[in-house]
């Protein structure tokens, strides 16, 4: 049994404090198993027939997920996999994904997530951090698997998602479906401490290898008993979809959290496309839509959308991840009829705790108020409380919190007093809105100014020959930084010297005079982190752009 080692995780004065301001949080008892609490407790109470998961084609209810949890369950603990013990997973959104994560935390393990996009050296860095004793991989992803597995120092047992089963096993690996086909269907969940370790969530490596986010038992409650019922306001015939994969805090949260407490359904998808996921919202009736901004954006350029699609089952657009700006939220409204409420959150907090839901009121360029639950403060760098309208750093508090795993130095900088560093520079107007400006390491101070390099990115691209658009300060010995800008252009148009200078008089009509870019560089494309819709589509790696040489 892999029990985890108290220097894993930080001292608890590191630690910050969670808050339990709602009645919903402060009724679940000392011990506790999320399955237990999230699919067997529908079935005992006779909702067994309702439909669960919708993937394809497929129709899996409570009742059958829960079979299949029990018996892939029952032989994990055959293979003596049990309490703590970690075990990888890496599959897309497809339902043996979500059984093994169940089946994962009812045997009273630790589920790990993690992205089909990682790299051989991350994958074997993310399993060995851990310690993780088995890997659950779908066959499409075998391959770095194989290449990596001399590096697994931990992993005993490797199971196998579809393929070939007599090439899996020719190969010293389990085929998932002999276990499940072999498991029992009755299995006692094991109930754990709540504040027990039941997930680690691994951040997107933006700044070198991924590290470790520290998630507990109460969390699969507490999450949908504050945002999922003050936020989306789910009930049970709500179907939730979107396309961030299960590594991200808003595809487990979506996928495998928030649907399941409230006897609602989550709809798979694998990978996104604009059409797949009008598709899918189409076939799978989904009442609320959860997608990045930037697929909102590629969704609005699908020909005649508005008309080819039905998408009267939908009742709430939510998003979230990076800005959605004014711009995206008007034209989605305009095209489709729909607001769009916007949500700020964090993997180290498991999700949204700000988000203009909670009131149903947007202001075009806000992300919103405070998710019931939490608190929420904007102060200066050396901890004082900030003005309505003052920039400053954001720090929240709530019955989630941030935890590192095997990292108390970031766990020092990463909380403060006991409140989370949410890592951006935001505004908090008068109503209680935040209003976002930058991330922490990507804001530009120029001759006094505090610039929000989003705000710019987006007037370049209002432009018709720009298709997309990155902006970074450059250190300059007068201003402090100049603003630069790296634009991509459409195919069809040519660089020059003077659509610089008309980038700029644009921006000119757009945004203030002190924030306009200073330099502009074109580029054939950005660095941008694994999206939905695969490498490149997810968010911008500004770091990289400040480490490329200048031209």
């Amino acid at each position: 049994m892999g029990r985890i080692p108290p220097d894993y995780l930080p001292p608890r004065e590191l630690w910050p404090e969670r808050i339990y301001t709602l009645p919903e949080h402060r009724t679940y008892p000392r011990r506790l198993n999320s399955t237990e609490e999230l699919i067997d407790r529908h079935v005992a109470e006779g909702r067994g027939d309702r439909v669960a998961l919708l993937f394809e084609d497929q129709k899996i209810s409570y009742r059958a997920l829960q079979a299949s949890v029990n018996r892939l369950g029952s032989s994990l603990q055959g293979l003596g996999i049990g309490e703590e013990d970690r075990v990888l997973l890496r599959a897309p959104s497809i339902p043996p994904a979500l059984v093994s994560v169940f089946a994962t935390i009812k045997i009273g393990g630790v589920i790990v997530p993690t992205s089909p996009l990682l790299s051989r050296t991350e994958l074997a860095h993310v399993a060995n951090t851990t310690e993780a004793t088995a890997l659950i991989v779908a066959a499409p992803l075998l391959e770095d698997v194989d290449k990596a597995k001399a590096e697994l120092r931990t992993v005993k047992h490797v199971i196998v998602i579809g393929g070939d089963a007599a090439d899996v096993t020719a190969r010293g690996y389990l085929p998932y479906g002999e276990l499940i086909a072999k498991g029992s269907p009755q299995l006692e969940p094991v109930r754990r401490d709540r504040m027990a370790v039941s997930v680690l969530l691994f951040t997107s490596g933006t700044t070198g290898l991924p590290k470790g986010t520290v998630h507990v038992m109460e969390e699969a409650l507490t999450v949908p008993d504050s945002f999922g019922k003050y936020g989306w306001r789910v009930g049970a015939d709500d179907v939730i979809g979107g396309p961030a994969p299960l590594s991200l805090a808003a595809g487990y949260s979506t996928q495998a959290v928030i649907p399941f407490r409230f006897g609602a359904a989550a709809s798979l998808l694998p990978r996104f496309t604009p059409e797949a996921m009008f598709e899918q919202i189409q076939k799978h009736r989904i009442s609320i839509v959860s997608i990045l901004p930037t697929a909102y954006r590629k969704m609005m350029q699908v020909p005649d959308a508005a008309k080819r699609y039905d998408l009267s089952s939908v009742r709430l657009c939510t998003g979230g991840g990076e800005s959605l700006t004014a711009q995206t939220y008007e034209e989605w409204k305009r095209m489709f009829g729909h607001e769009i409420f916007e949500g700020l959150g964090t993997t180290e907090m498991m999700y949204v705790f700000v988000s203009s839901a909670v009131t149903r009121r947007v202001k075009p360029g806000a992300i919103g108020p405070a998710v019931p639950g939490y608190e929420i403060k904007v102060v200066t760098e050396d901890g004082k409380g900030c003005k309505p309208g003052e920039v400053g750093l954001l720090i929240a508090r709530g019955p989630t919190g941030t935890v590192y795993w095997r990292d108390p130095e970031k766990q020092r900088s990463a909380v403060w007093n006991g409140w989370c560093r949410a890592g951006d520079f935001v505004t908090l107007d008068e109503d209680g809105y935040v209003w976002f400006l930058s991330r922490e390491d990507d804001l530009i101070k120029s001759s006094g100014y505090r610039i929000g390099p989003e705000e710019i990115e987006d007037a370049l691209r209002k432009h018709a020959a720009v298709a997309d658009a990155g902006v970074i300060g450059v250190p300059d010995p007068v201003r402090g930084h100049n603003t630069r800008a790296y634009v991509v252009l459409h195919p069809t148009v040519t660089p020059s010297d003077d659509l610089k200078r008309q980038l700029i008089e644009h921006c000119r009509g757009e945004i203030a005079v002190y924030k306009l870019p200073r330099e502009i560089e074109f580029t054939d494309q950005l660095p941008r982190a694994p999206g939905p819709a695969g490498p490149g589509t997810g968010k911008l790696l500004r770091r990289l752009l400040r480490a490329k040489p200048t031209a």
